[in-house]
């Protein structure tokens, strides 16, 4: 049974389609990959599913009921819960602190000790009191994922968490990714640039191309879809070819070493943030980064 469905939905930002006719679903208590080139779209959904951004068509179901009518600030307590592409934590504010954040949709019931509970299965017990400004990067992610949980949602929503992270990292995060859907009953959509990560961990995959949803299967149909290479490599002579093995080489790649088109097609697969929503002055502004801008 579907626990999330989106339903056909357009998000315009003047001239700019950032979401065109885009439906899937996430069956309850997989993890759903939806992944993409930069600029696909993928943040924007996350935005529209929180409700950071209103459509202009389509419906959000959340256990077969529209949430499109509930306010940001309320998603939480229908039981949605996520992390973000670019990390917004309260820099001046402890890690305890921040994770308290988290749970304000509950209530006052929730006090510290569940707190330090969830700290505990994030392994930031000890860090409680260190201010979220000292830490390493990796680590600001992993208060910002036991903000998430301490709502005790039933979908989470990862925006990149492995961003920043080496590859023992990424492995170690694929398998506590999974620990924690099995221990707190979750939900996952999850997008990321490492598709290794991805492949390995997801049920099924959804692919996001220029706001246009190109593919959707198991991971290993999605790694074999013709519309997801030429996403990823391009339609020309040069970057249509598979790899020797017969697989995609960006898909499950290391993305330092993808090489930009130069025709203007597909930036490569791990450079810049994702590029979701236009600026003012007619470019690309990094979507999470002004959390004003992002209402």
């Amino acid at each position: 049974m579907a626990l999330l469905e989106v339903r056909d939905v357009t998000l315009r930002f003047g001239g700019i389609v950032a979401l065109d006719g885009v439906s899937f679903q996430v069956e309850e208590g997989h993890i759903s990959g939806l992944i993409g080139p930069n600029g696909a779209g993928k943040t924007t959904a996350f935005n529209v599913i929180t409700r950071l951004y209103r459509p202009d068509s389509g419906e959000v179901l959340l256990d077969g009921s529209s949430i499109l009518k509930a306010p940001s600030h309320k998603i939480v307590r229908k039981g949605v819960a996520r992390t973000f592409q670019n990390i917004q934590l309260f820099r001046t504010m402890s890690v305890l602190e921040n994770v308290l954040v988290g749970a304000h949709g509950r209530g006052r019931k929730v006090g510290q000790a569940e707190a330090l509970e969830v700290l505990d299965v994030v392994g930031l017990r000890e860090r409680a009191q260190f201010p979220a400004a000292a830490l390493p990067y990796g680590i600001q992610k992993r208060v910002e994922l036991a903000r998430a949980l301490v709502a005790k949602p039933r979908l989470l929503l990862l925006d990149e968490p492995a961003g920043g992270l080496n590859h023992e990292e990424v492995s170690e995060l694929g398998v506590f990714i999974q620990k924690i859907r099995d221990d707190f009953d979750l939900t996952v959509l999850l997008v990321e640039h490492h598709m290794n990560l991805v492949m390995s961990i997801s049920d099924d995959v959804n692919v996001l191309s220029f706001g246009r949803k190109i593919a959707s299967g198991s991971p290993a149909e999605v790694q074999a879809d013709p519309a997801v290479i030429e996403a990823y490599l391009g339609s020309d002579d040069e970057h249509d070819e598979p790899s020797q093995d017969g697989g995609v080489r960006p898909v499950g790649s290391d993305p330092t070493h993808d090489e930009p088109a130069q025709d203007g097609g597909v930036r490569p697969v791990g450079s810049d943030p994702e590029h979701d929503g236009p600026a003012q002055d007619g470019g690309d502004r990094p979507v999470g980064s002004d959390p004003e801008g992002d209402a």
